[in-house]
């Protein structure tokens, strides 16, 4: 109910802002927000050739093809004028993200069938871990620490070795694995799932851990800022650690007092000093590596271990492969069953994403982003936070709506001040210490077709912006 009035309010107000903009002369035209692409001009107004200034008349006729490009603040957008059919179309700035119809084309075309490809794969490789009884083996020696996170699963339920799976997958950077066993575990808790339309405690706990973001080894935030020449690429790791682990924790105070969860368990206490030792650990170890090593270790500590599990699957697979002769299937042909499963999940999804990137991709466009986000920047500074800070806040506030359009931020931090800077360190630490918060919602809960999310979208966001509190604290300490 809660995202569903929420998806409503970002639809309509946008709505209402771009015909606003129109009829009160702000904006020359709207198809943008229909038709236009992300980083595509935008049109700001048309006269004839004879209403122009004489030094731009004069120049577009000579210039070729009968455009010219003034520049005269270089930080401000390029002005463009493009003379055609005896009339002048005047250009500044460009668009933010792609325009509505668009966005529907580019979420099937360049999110849904990826993934439905990363789905297919890994539900293939999932069955097999089924078949085999890998997952029960792994579910069993799970379950003293699950049953008191998720009291409501029972013992050594399926559903254990899928969110584990999720999390080792998150904790690594693995997003590609990540999703594939985090829509499995959804799909196995809303088998226990006493109300099918209503989130279940479990799957709201589930939910909040996922989306916190507890990330070990940050490489994709790694490349970008080793493709802007940072002198130490990751450098920002550790504060990227301590965010995320702090936001995971928050996550899990806040779910578990609404869900009376007992915190003086010994089980958690044990794993959850297991956790910080492991943590502490490699941290310590990467530490003391140069900026080659670094590097080195960071790129390839995932990807290593996620041909690890394939390879440990496939070979569990092949030695127990008298219980799929038992089943009467094969290792292959249980993989191809996975593998179609996989492409429904993806097909279920689908109608949920597009919902939630359409509604995103009219609000940026209307304008009525950038309003609240400069108004934010505006309090903050105006509370004495440095404009270090508050030039990074655009990443912080786009990053629960988009991860594209964060990441544009992102990127456009480190050009414009410079990789080393305070805000692209501190853009990156907001990158990557949570999740696009709506379009996990829509993915996870749309894919066991979840209508009440009850309060895991006000928790959610709530540990967003503890996340964001904390990175400009641990980014203020480190750097």
């Amino acid at each position: 109910m809660v995202l569903s009035r929420f998806w409503l309010v970002i639809f309509i107000s946008s709505i209402v802002f771009v015909v606003f903009s129109l009829f009160s002369g702000n904006s020359y035209t709207i198809d943008y927000v229909l038709n236009g692409k992300k980083d595509d001009r935008v049109l700001i107004s048309e006269k004839h050739l004879y209403q122009m200034p004489p030094f731009v008349k004069d120049s577009i006729e000579k210039a070729p093809e009968n455009t010219i490009i003034i520049n005269n603040n270089p930080k401000d957008a390029d002005t463009t004028y493009v003379y055609k059919s005896q009339t002048v179309k005047v250009y500044s700035g460009v668009q933010k993200s792609d325009g509505l119809l668009p966005t529907c084309k580019a979420t099937l075309l360049d999110l849904i069938i990826p993934l439905i490809a990363y789905l297919a794969f890994f539900c293939g490789l999932m069955e097999l871990l089924i078949i085999s009884g890998a997952t029960e083996k792994l579910a069993k020696s799970l379950s003293p620490v699950f049953v008191k996170v998720f009291p409501s699963v029972p013992k050594n339920h399926p559903s254990i070795s899928y969110m584990t799976l999720n999390f080792a997958a998150n904790f690594l950077g693995l997003d590609s694995a990540a999703t594939p066993f985090g829509l499995k575990a959804m799909e196995s808790l809303q088998e226990i799932n006493p109300d099918k339309e209503k989130a279940s405690d479990a799957q709201i706990m589930f939910m909040c851990l996922h989306a916190s973001g507890l990330t070990l080894i940050a490489t994709s935030i790694i490349g970008y800022r080793a493709a802007a020449n940072a002198s130490n690429p990751a450098d920002v790791m550790l504060p990227c650690i301590i965010t995320s682990f702090i936001g995971t924790i928050a996550a899990f105070l806040i779910v578990g007092i609404k869900q009376k969860i007992n915190f003086k368990s010994a089980s958690l206490v044990v794993a959850l000093m297991v956790m910080i030792a492991a943590i502490v650990g490699l941290l310590m170890y990467v530490n003391h590596l140069d900026l080659i090593g670094k590097n080195y270790f960071t790129s390839n500590l995932s990807a290593l271990i996620l041909v690890g599990i394939i390879g440990f699957t496939l070979l569990f697979a092949f030695i127990k492969e008298k219980k799929f002769a038992e089943a009467g299937t094969t290792v292959y042909e249980a993989f191809v069953t996975g593998a179609n499963n996989g492409i429904k999940t993806g097909v279920t999804i689908f109608p949920y994403v597009l919902g939630m990137l359409v509604a995103i991709s009219l609000f940026r466009n209307s304008g009525l982003f950038e309003i609240i986000s400069n108004g934010i920047a505006f309090v903050f500074s105006n509370m004495g936070v440095s404009k270090e800070i508050t030039d990074a806040l655009p990443v912080a506030m786009l990053r629960p709506f988009s991860s594209a359009g964060s990441r544009g931020f992102l990127i456009d931090s480190m050009n414009t001040f410079g990789a080393d800077s305070l805000t692209a360190r501190l853009s990156s630490i907001f990158q990557c210490s949570a999740e696009s918060t709506f379009y996990v919602i829509a993915v996870y809960f749309g894919s066991v077709n979840i209508k009440n999310t009850r309060y895991a979208l006000g928790t959610m966001l709530l540990v967003d912006l503890i996340c964001v509190i904390t990175a400009i604290f641990v980014a203020s300490w480190f750097f």
